[in-house]
């Protein structure tokens, strides 16, 4: 792709390191930005750099938020002692948008995945463990994709809290094997949190 400017290309080059924007988008992005008045892309650019530089992770489930506690752990109406145990801020949003789930979540930051070097220690599984140790969680809900990977995350979970007195349960496989929970939609996902099963069954499977 030839360009006429090396301003231009260094703007495509950076907006297509995005996840799912090739040169292609990335210029018809970069000129739809060109074309608007210059206020608007300041503004995109200074909400960018603010989201960047003062967004912080709830202190206790690790989910994004603007204050130290996230809304959902703040709010005096969840169930504290039944906790989804989910991989990223994206999962957390699609079962809220369910409103099937009023306990509290947990978000690992990723799966276990040894061929891309994630192992359980580059992932937020400790402070879970430490919240079952305490004693105050009578049941986890794994509601990983059901990949190879998320299934190794949840196995990995259980046998750190299986001598434990908690209930560990899994969402039900109304969701097709292999599928990710930001994509399944939302009468599917809520069913799927309500019909939970004990995950002990689901290793029969």
């Amino acid at each position: 792709m030839d360009f006429s400017s090396k301003l231009l290309e260094n703007a495509v080059n950076e907006m297509s390191q995005l996840p799912g924007i090739g040169k292609r988008t990335a210029l018809r992005l970069v000129l739809h930005m060109l074309r608007q008045p210059k206020l608007q892309t300041e503004t995109l650019t200074s909400a960018l750099l603010n989201m960047r530089q003062t967004i912080k992770y709830c202190k206790s489930c690790n989910n994004i938020s603007d204050v130290a506690l996230c809304e959902i752990c703040a709010n005096p109406n969840r169930h504290t002692d039944v906790i989804c145990v989910v991989e990223d801020i994206r999962d957390v949003m699609a079962i809220e948008s369910t409103s099937s789930f009023k306990g509290l979540y947990h978000v690992l930051g990723g799966k276990i995945s040894p061929i891309d070097g994630i192992g359980p220690h580059d992932l937020n599984i400790e402070p879970l463990v430490e919240k079952v140790k305490g004693g105050t969680v009578k049941e986890l809900i794994f509601a990983l994709s059901s990949t190879m990977e998320g299934d190794t995350t949840n196995f990995y979970i259980f046998k750190q809290i299986q001598s434990y007195d908690v209930t560990t349960s899994t969402i039900a496989r109304g969701i097709s094997v292999g599928d990710e929970l930001e994509y399944t939609d939302e009468v599917t996902l809520g069913r799927s949190i309500v019909n939970r099963v004990p995950f002990e069954s689901s290793l029969k499977l």
